[in-house]
């Protein structure tokens, strides 16, 4: 999907904010649909079907966590979740109810932006069956084969690695909480144990990594989870 042809809905009630985000959104060659309140952004978004959602948490009327509810009840739209609330308890519950993304406020406009091609891209990749190879840079996974190549040489891990793997594969671009990761990876009964995660996180960077020090795949959202960049323009620190 080009710029062109992507319907950004923003539902924020700050003026100035708003400002930013038009002057950004429509200067990059996105068309822009505004709601200043939860209810104007619902019904946008079922009249309009917009491409992505850009939210914010703190709307005059209903809490950006209810909306997200409300729309994965009927879509699976990418939401991006742009907000002042900096707790990281309000980033795991708006991705545990469904958000892609979450920006802090105040963030630059080139990582907003990146951040919604990763999220139209990902809505694209997703929209029909999972695809059997992905590739990234110089990584390449190939899920029905079950093997892992780097630069074309072929890396072993070990069973939990590829599982670990394979569901930020699945996930690429987005967010995943340490809680949904252990989930999936280790089962229910090892959501609290994410110690486990952030040793297998490491061996993971370790083989897949140029400088496991300064990851370039494998990103860490401080205390909310971890992230497969997808997009090798966006620059984390």
């Amino acid at each position: 999907m080009t710029a062109d042809s992507g319907l950004v809905l923003l539902i924020e009630d700050e003026p100035q904010m708003r400002r930013f985000l038009r002057i950004t959104l429509q200067g990059s060659g996105y068309r822009l649909a505004e709601a200043a309140s939860g209810e104007e952004g619902l019904t946008q978004a079922a009249t309009r079907n917009p491409d992505v959602v850009l939210l914010d948490l703190g709307l005059p009327d209903i809490d950006g966590i209810e909306i997200t509810k409300r729309l994965r009840e009927w879509t699976q739209i990418p939401i991006i979740v742009i907000s002042a609330r900096e707790q990281e308890e309000d980033k795991i519950r708006a991705l545990d109810v469904g958000a892609d993304d979450y920006l802090t406020k105040p963030f630059g406009a080139g990582e907003l932006l990146a951040r919604i091609r990763v999220a139209l891209r990902h809505a694209a990749t997703h929209h029909g069956s999972e695809e059997p190879l992905f590739v990234l840079d110089n990584l390449k996974v190939d899920i029905v084969k079950r093997q892992v190549f780097l630069d074309d040489r072929e890396i072993h891990l070990t069973p939990i690695e590829y599982r670990l793997l394979t569901v930020l594969v699945r996930y690429a671009g987005k967010v995943i909480t340490h809680g949904q990761l252990m989930k999936e990876v280790w089962g229910p009964a090892y959501v609290t144990q994410s110690h486990y995660l952030r040793i297998y996180m490491a061996q993971l960077r370790h083989k897949l990594e140029a400088d496991p020090a300064r990851p370039r795949f494998f990103i860490n959202e401080p205390g909310v989870g971890y992230r497969l960049r997808v997009d090798m323009e966006e620059r984390r620190s």
